[in-house]
């Protein structure tokens, strides 16, 4: 009897597997299918993990990483004998979940890539684990991906922060559309949030015949729409290999983010199998447990604590009005805050500043890292329209940008919340202090461009021009990658909007104000553009714009690299502790182009866009001269002395803040 039984147990086993797996071969076709994953149906590695119940969970919500899950076997996608590509379909459904409904790191892709294992030179962020600054786009890539995006990322043109997009060889897309669907039923398209939480479907069809790609998207519980997403043509023989990979990339940036994928279809020359969603894994929760219904003996217990929980409530009480609830998310709480710093204390100090202290946190539900600038302030006609520009900018998606995440208020008091940069400020790495290694040329070059990229979105690109008012090394933190950031802006605006327009003192910090500020007090792009200019002097020269002399006076860096110009000398200003390691052409372009921003009339100075344009090597500088650039005459000529400039006759802030740095 048992030897009767025993394969019919083995059949039954193998019934209960092929629920969850299925997979079959015929020819040059290929199929298969899982409602969820085991740990030896994908080859999985960097972050990427296959949880117990099932789920492929991408990212594991840790800052700055990468992971990628294929499929094991290599697929034929080459037709014999004309070696084109052939038609293929699949289907997977997938979720991501952030500790924030509103915020996300970056997003996941559906990869076919000629191999399963990435350069490790492969970035996390928004190049989502696939290439790096240099390989972006090039055609050595091989690979064509369908990227599921929740950051904006304006260098790689995309729609906005929530977005699908068909790409090949690099994170431009070839055709992309806002995330949503078409509803059957009346044509319209519905949105749908990519960080929701909620498991939604994806379908990917190529055509060989046409050449085309589509791509179609829905709610879990939504049959797939007649009308998809989007349609592009492209022929992909010649960006897929003979025999590829087929899988998922994702990465994180600095909010944690988790990607998961529930379950998974695949087929050569026909459509995906369907996926039955019944069976699909639970996704985990995340965000704040719900609050179970209150019991007498909770009643009780709160009755006896009443006296003890007013107290906790005026400790941490904040000012609040009825304005502030358009805000929603963007508003943290006292106590969060408070708990992330331990009450403020002097450990966790990152700087001091004009405008108030910064402490490190992490906060207490999510362990973000984070940075907290408080700030006094009794300002209340204007808090409101305050208020909504921090906001507002807390929207901004740009890489080389400092995120603000939020605010609170109590009583005199502002804080405002910023993404933590753990490698600190360009001016400690400028000026070796706190024990941190000389900036490489590689390193600067890379901040410089960053820099300029993320100012010329904030003057052109954004819907709205948003003036800094204050670029200077200290001002420039640096996250994990090196990449610069900039950070500290907008926060001048809190102490404008109480002020009459006509007499707004100027805010910045000697030796990087425009000389126009002294008599016009107007903030504009180009005085932006100066700013830049002795930050590109100054991180070039490693020496900061204004310096004391041994006689005891004032000597201003423009003036000593127009000096070492004129005497046909200037590659002797570049920062002597590279010792010579640094690209001469690029060093000679920031010094000229830094010359050329900081010039004296504002009309002479280049737009960020041109800024970018000489960066990149699409433009050329103009022809120029150290007797062309002769700053004291031409000053003189404005009756605009530098002397006067740099002794501050002219009201002004001097900043030294830091708006975070790792310590």
């Amino acid at each position: 009897m048992p030897s009767k039984i025993k394969p019919v147990s083995m059949l039954l086993q193998l019934l209960f597997l092929s629920l969850n797996l299925a997979a079959f071969t015929s020819g040059d076709d290929h199929q298969f299918f899982y409602s969820a994953f085991s740990e030896n149906d994908l080859v999985v590695d960097g972050a990427t993990t296959i949880t117990s119940n099932g789920l492929l969970e991408l990212t594991n919500g840790t800052d700055q990483q990468k992971g990628h899950a294929f499929y094991p076997t290599p697929l034929r996608f080459a037709r014999s004998p004309n070696g084109t590509v052939q038609s293929f379909s699949t289907s997977f459904v997938f979720a991501i979940l952030s500790v924030y409904t509103d915020l996300s790191a970056h997003g996941m892709a559906f990869v076919v890539a000629p191999s399963r294992n990435f350069s490790s030179a492969a970035l996390p962020g928004q190049f989502l684990g696939l290439t790096d600054i240099q390989n972006n786009g090039n055609v050595s890539n091989h690979f064509f991906v369908v990227e599921l995006d929740t950051i904006q990322n304006k260098e790689f043109n995309d729609l906005n922060a929530n977005h699908a997009g068909a790409n090949v060889n690099g994170l431009k897309s070839l055709e992309s559309y806002y995330a949503g669907y078409y509803s059957d039923e009346d044509g319209k398209f519905r949105n749908l949030s990519l960080i929701s939480r909620e498991a939604m479907q994806v379908w990917i069809d190529y055509d060989d015949k046409v050449s085309g790609i589509t791509v179609t998207m829905a709610p879990l519980k939504v049959a797939r729409p007649i009308k998809p997403l989007f349609t592009t043509t492209y022929n992909l023989t010649g960006v897929v290999t003979d025999v590829a990979y087929i899988g998922f990339s994702s990465a994180t940036g600095t909010i944690n983010t988790r990607h998961y994928v529930l379950g998974w279809s695949f087929s050569m020359n026909g459509p995906a199998p369907a996926i039955d969603i019944a069976r699909l894994p639970k996704l985990p929760r995340m965000g704040p447990k719900p609050r179970s219904k209150p019991t007498a003996a909770f009643v009780l217990t709160v009755g006896t604590a009443v006296f003890l929980l007013i107290r906790r409530h005026l400790k941490y009480a904040e000012l609040r009005e009825d304005w502030e609830v358009e805000f929603g998310p963007h508003r943290f709480s006292y106590k969060d805050l408070f708990y992330a710093t331990e009450g403020f204390k002097d450990k966790h100090l990152l700087g001091i500043g004009g405008f108030g202290r910064v402490y490190k946190g992490i906060l207490p539900v999510s362990k973000l890292e984070v940075a907290v600038k408080r700030v006094s302030h009794d300002s209340k006609q204007g808090m409101k329209e305050f208020i909504a520009e921090v906001v507002s900018i807390g929207h901004i998606q740009h890489r080389n940008l400092v995120r603000v995440l939020g605010y609170c208020r109590r009583r005199g008091e502002l804080f405002l919340v910023y993404e933590y940069m753990p490698n600190g400020s360009v001016d400690k790495y400028l000026y070796g202090k706190e024990g941190k290694p000389i900036l490489s040329w590689a390193n600067r070059w890379h901040i410089i461009k960053g820099i300029a990229s993320c100012l010329l979105y904030l003057h052109e690109e954004w819907e709205k021009v948003i003036i800094h008012r204050d670029i200077k090394p200290s001002n420039v933190l640096l996250d994990s990658d090196m990449n610069g950031r900039l950070g500290d802006f907008g926060l001048a605006r809190l102490y404008d909007h109480d002020t009459d327009p006509q007499t707004t003192h100027v805010v910045g910090t000697i030796g990087y104000l425009a000389p126009e500020l002294g008599h016009t007090s107007k903030a504009t792009p180009l005085t932006d553009v100066f700013a830049f200019g002795m930050f590109l002097l100054e991180v070039t020269c490693g020496q900061r714009p204004i310096n004391e002399t041994s006689q005891d006076s004032q000597c201003m860096l423009v003036d000593w690299v127009l000096e070492r110009w004129g005497s046909a000398s200037l590659l002797e200003t570049v920062d002597s502790r590279i010792e010579g390691n640094y690209n001469i052409d690029e060093a000679c372009l920031a010094l000229k182009l830094g010359l050329l921003c900081s010039h004296p009339f504002s009309n002479a100075r280049p737009t960020m866009r041109q800024v970018m344009q000489y960066l990149e090597g699409d433009t050329l500088l103009p022809g120029m001269t150290p007797t062309d650039m002769r700053f004291h005459m031409m000053a003189i000529m404005q009756n605009e002395g530098f002397e006067d400039y740099i002794t501050g006759s002219t009201a002004s802030i001097g900043t030294t803040s830091v708006l975070s740095g790792g310590r």
